[in-house]
């Protein structure tokens, strides 16, 4: 092989191993796992159907449950827990946030990844006066009780509505609510930057739902709302959502915090007085909300970004009260099957077609996974503007023209087609390339001891699996 081939090849695999990187980054998304139910699966069995069937490689659950944290073990799944919201006052002790912290974080750190303790689910929405005032408190006392226990990789913070906004119509004038502003946020945004935790928000254009306003929430086309302080026109709502939270920050002085997506979702299936919850529709938006936040386009305001996060939910929940649709919100039923496709399945669990068999859940309590419901907690009707009445609110703000996922065109899925390496290909070649690729931090698990497709061991089947993600090696030809 003569040098120019050479570093034609190892030019070539850089950026093929580039794209694998991308590729194998830009769908990985995290769910918010609800148990109000009474036909889920096993802690476990959810663990493994999502490491071996999905790409999912994160969770968020609404309380500490033992049990989920115990069958997450050893997944690499990462987890994030919540605090009770009637908790918030006592942790403000630090004894009590110790003792807190070694019941419910260090029995099972580090074996279990918990990467983010949410303080409170929209603590702001309640209107409850001691759990706000003692928000920012608790926040700091779990913080210090991590580091006195010597785990300094586990981030502490709060997920908000967009309820917290005003002036959002126009993503660039919102602004926090000045009733929150300095007595909760400014402390809260400074300890955010101290301690490099991100900004948690739960984004719902669901909740602003009108007929007139379907194509704009749904990523259809539309002719958009303009920003006459920016000249962009924004054509869907849920990255004028974004860009809205990203002012209202960079307002206070903290633009350079990260920001998550804690919840964002739609219902598949309603009431007859819920036409809007739709399977074509929950496919819609979720579809093109992943493409947002992964495609590393970002949003006007926020360029060349990512964002991390949880669609609500992962499973439908039967016990959970209210309307149809707060019982329809997973992308899959307890059966593991999918509600529908929004392309999370991995390769694997799409050619086996092979899904763990669920047992009985064991929660049948109250539930961990919070009712949705508009912010203003009034209605259930999802035409109901969250928080400035008739015009399209900080919850239903706008979202954009500009944005990396105008049109209707849904997100691309992972499915891709099986190869082959060629039948010339040298096995010690393989293996080179293999090793360079995985290097790169491509998706290798599922072929390394212990992984989905470890079996057949050689390098020919381990290879067939890396050939559709980075389309073609060189040194196959």
């Amino acid at each position: 092989m003569t040098a120019t081939t050479t570093t034609s090849i190892t030019t070539a695999l850089l950026h093929l191993s580039t794209l694998l990187h991308l590729s194998t980054t830009a769908f990985s998304i995290g769910v918010n796992y609800g148990t109000l139910a009474n036909d889920l699966p096993s802690p476990s069995q959810v663990a493994n159907f999502l490491k071996t069937q999905t790409i999912i490689d994160s969770i968020k659950i609404f309380d500490t449950n033992p049990d989920i944290l115990r069958g997450f073990a050893n997944t690499n799944i990462t987890v994030t827990v919540t605090v009770g919201n009637g908790d918030i006052p006592a942790l403000v002790d630090a004894n009590a946030a110790s003792r807190w912290v070694a019941n419910n974080i260090e029995q099972f750190y580090p074996q279990t990844r918990i990467k983010l303790i949410a303080v409170g689910n929209e603590i702001l929405f309640t209107g409850n006066k001691e759990w706000i005032s003692h928000l920012v408190p608790c926040i700091k006392s779990l913080h210090q009780a991590l580091v006195r226990a010597g785990i300094n990789d586990v981030k502490v913070s709060t997920p908000y509505t967009l309820g917290i906004l005003q002036n959002s119509v126009q993503p660039s004038a919102a602004r926090i609510k000045p009733a929150y502003g300095k007595v909760v946020f400014a402390p809260m945004l400074e300890f955010l930057r101290q301690t490099k935790s991100p900004l948690l928000v739960n984004p719902y254009p669901y909740f602003s739902y009108s007929p007139s306003m379907e194509d704009y929430i749904l990523f259809k086309p539309n002719p958009g709302i303009h920003d006459d302080n920016t000249n962009i026109t924004y054509t869907n709502m849920f990255v004028a959502m974004m860009d809205a939270v990203y002012s209202a920050i960079k307002a206070m002085g903290y633009d350079d915090l990260d920001i998550v997506v804690a919840e964002s979702g739609w219902p598949s299936l309603g009431d007859p007085n819920q036409p809007m919850c739709t399977v074509e529709n929950a496919v819609l938006y979720n579809k093109n909300m992943i493409k947002v936040v992964t495609s590393g386009e970002g949003t006007p305001l926020m360029p060349k970004r990512r964002f991390e996060t949880y669609v609500f939910a992962l499973f439908n929940e039967n016990l959970k009260p209210g309307t149809a649709a707060e019982r329809n919100w997973g992308l899959f039923r307890p059966d593991f099957s999918p509600v529908y496709d929004v392309g999370i399945l991995s390769n694997i669990g799409k050619s086996t077609g092979s899904s763990p068999s669920p047992t009985k859940s064991p929660f049948t309590g109250p539930s961990t996974s919070p009712t949705k419901r508009p912010p203003t907690g009034s209605s259930s009707s999802p035409t109901k503007s969250p928080s400035t009445g008739s015009s399209p609110s900080t919850d239903s703000s706008p979202s954009p023209t500009t944005s990396p996922s105008t049109g209707s065109s849904p997100a691309p899925t992972t499915s891709k087609t099986w190869s082959e390496p060629k039948a010339d290909a040298s096995d010690e070649a393989l293996q080179a390339n293999k090793d360079y690729v995985c290097s790169q931090g491509a998706h290798c698990k599922p072929i390394q001891t212990g992984g989905a497709c470890f079996n057949p061991n050689n390098i020919r089947s381990h290879a067939a699996l890396l050939i559709p993600l980075i389309m073609m090696w060189f040194v196959y030809i």
